[in-house]
């Protein structure tokens, strides 16, 4: 049993993706025995996004700083800070930052062992391994 883990955002490491794009894992596999989900956040330059992918297991994003273009199961649409999508395990989709300022969104799995398939690669990686790039 554990009584619980608290983490300062400042001292989570970046997880270099990319293009500038850095991810920090905030609870999930690694951090807590006893979590049952993967949650944290990834920061986008501008003009930057990760390719359209999807996971095996649900997500949900929240946009908490910038503006994203989504493309969520084939909808495009516009976001802002606060806007919320969830997606279905295996959906194809993408956040792309389109304002001048950093984009940040802040993710969670349903699932502790989450991977990423590209859509157009059709390769399967890891959550946060080395392949995981954008």
């Amino acid at each position: 049993m554990t009584d619980g883990v608290v983490l300062k955002y400042d001292a989570i490491n970046p997880f270099a993706r990319g293009d500038g794009v850095e991810t920090r894992l905030m609870v999930g596999k690694g951090i807590s025995d006893a979590a049952p989900f993967t949650s944290g956040t990834t920061a986008f330059p501008a003009g930057c996004a990760a390719p359209l992918h999807s996971h095996n297991c649900a997500e949900q994003v929240t946009i908490l700083e910038g503006q994203a273009e989504a493309l969520v199961g084939g909808k495009l649409m516009q976001l802002g800070p606060m806007d919320t999508s969830f997606i279905p395990a295996d959906v194809p989709h993408y956040f792309r930052n389109t304002g001048k300022e950093k984009l940040v969104i802040f993710w969670i799995y349903g699932a502790r062992d989450v991977t990423r398939t590209f859509t157009d690669t059709g390769e399967t990686v890891p959550h946060m391994s080395p392949r995981d790039q954008v």
